[in-house]
């Protein structure tokens, strides 16, 4: 059973949505971000990850984070978790593996400042068994509760996953622009979906994270 306790060390807004703020680098306010998605998009997924040590990055990522530290461009995970809703693992497992992420990424000088984590499924169990919660991506909820509490710019913000879910959470909170990891690329109404699949992909997201720092110097 999934440990939904929001006493102890974990920074619960509910019983199934952890929003941590990392570090304590300011922003001011209407600073576009950097969303990504963590499992498959920052570290190889692994399935239901309930295992620090087995927990790598993605080739590739650390110089898109290290460019939007550069830039003082928030950096912001927003990740779906129904392992934990699914009773496979608790968030004293999540606390780990993140922690472990997060770590690798400051071993290459490359941070986060925040994550959001929805642990809401509909084959969940007790408080956790909702479907289609707001938080869940596709929907918006996560990318809305960041731009809340770091009074973000969600339309020139940009977003980075493995999933169409991610693109159309991407869409929904009014970005502009989102890279698909191993996807292919797709003009939605008013969203570009643009590949991630090799080096020029990686380029392109590369001078799209910098612009934006160059443009808040």
């Amino acid at each position: 059973m999934a440990d939904t306790s929001t006493s102890g060390p974990y920074p619960l807004a509910e019983p199934g949505l952890w929003v941590e703020r990392v570090g304590s680098r300011v922003f001011s306010a209407g600073t576009p971000a950097l969303f990504l998605d963590r499992d498959g998009t920052i570290n190889v997924d692994t399935g239901y990850p309930d295992d620090p040590a087995k927990m790598v990055l993605r080739e590739g990522i650390m110089p898109v984070i290290a460019a939007a530290n550069r830039g003082n461009i928030p950096v912001v995970i927003v990740t779906n978790q129904s392992g934990i809703a699914r009773g496979y693992f608790g968030w004293k497992e999540f606390a780990a593996v993140n922690g472990r992420v997060l770590e690798l990424l400051a071993d290459d000088n490359a941070f986060v400042d925040m994550v959001l984590a929805c642990a809401y499924h509909e084959a969940g169990n007790g408080p956790l068994a909702i479907a289609d919660h707001p938080m869940r991506k596709p929907n918006p909820g996560m990318l809305l509760e960041a731009r809340t509490r770091l009074g973000l710019d969600l339309k020139r913000s940009l977003i980075v996953g493995d999933k169409p879910a991610d693109m159309e959470a991407g869409q929904r909170a009014g970005l502009e622009r989102g890279w698909l990891v191993d996807g292919e690329g797709a003009n939605e109404p008013g969203f570009e979906v643009l590949p991630l699949r090799n080096p020029g992909d990686l380029g392109g997201l590369l001078a799209a994270v910098e612009s934006l720092g160059s443009r808040l110097s």
